[in-house]
């Protein structure tokens, strides 16, 4: 069976499978969205977010990159947190990076990996900001293991640094950061306590004055 037939023909068993459960799904489906939490995830194909968190369509806004990066001159990310934020109104905003990471992986190494250097050398400035503990580390999966956590981190703290966030705060608007790890031997994910859901604990010259 050829790719494209075999996807439609599972295409097909899912329809008849959500019709057969609720023959309304897909017209309730589509009259909106109201998700409650939006996903920067990892690119990662095996770490699809409503598979590894149980949710169902509709449940989480959806933005997936390589080692789950949160850069300001990414044009692509903000306009999804600028609609999630905004419009959306999401109450929470996951980084959910992986155990194993290809990407922090990389980024450990001295290689060479064409247009994938000026995305991974973002992850080197996580490896720069904590290099005295990761260099405490000597078996190198652990290393990986510890820098996917502080690279989590250091994104949790991107996010809470963007106009965006910050002026629904000012708003009064609830939207909780979290920091998130998803382990691929276990299936378990490991909240590393590093929610931000104001500018209390930032330094200062990463606050944004707005005017009225």
């Amino acid at each position: 069976m050829g790719f494209t037939k075999d996807i439609l023909e599972k295409n097909k068993k899912w329809v008849d499978q959500k019709l057969s459960e609720d023959r309304n799904y897909f017209e309730d489906m589509s009259k909106g969205q109201s998700p409650e939490v939006m996903w920067l995830g990892c690119a990662d194909s095996r770490v699809p977010s409503s598979l590894v968190t149980g949710s169902k369509p509709g449940d989480m806004f959806v933005h997936r990159n390589i080692a789950n990066m949160v850069v300001h001159t990414d044009f692509n990310l903000m306009s999804v947190l600028y609609y999630a934020v905004k419009h959306l109104k999401v109450p929470h905003i996951v980084v959910c990076g992986h155990y194993g990471c290809g990407g922090v992986s990389a980024a450990m190494t001295h290689d060479d990996y064409g247009l994938l250097n000026k995305w991974i050398r973002n992850i080197r400035d996580v490896y720069r900001l904590n290099q005295a503990a990761l260099e405490e580390v000597t078996n190198m999966n652990d290393k990986v293991n510890l820098l996917v956590e502080f690279n989590v981190i250091e994104q949790v703290r991107h996010l809470a640094e963007t106009s965006i966030v910050q002026e629904a705060w000012k708003e009064g608007q609830s939207c909780e950061i979290h920091g998130w790890v998803y382990d691929l031997k276990s299936g378990a994910i490991k909240d590393l306590d590093c929610s931000i859901s104001d500018t209390s604990a930032m330094e200062d010259i990463y606050k944004f004055d707005f005017k009225p």
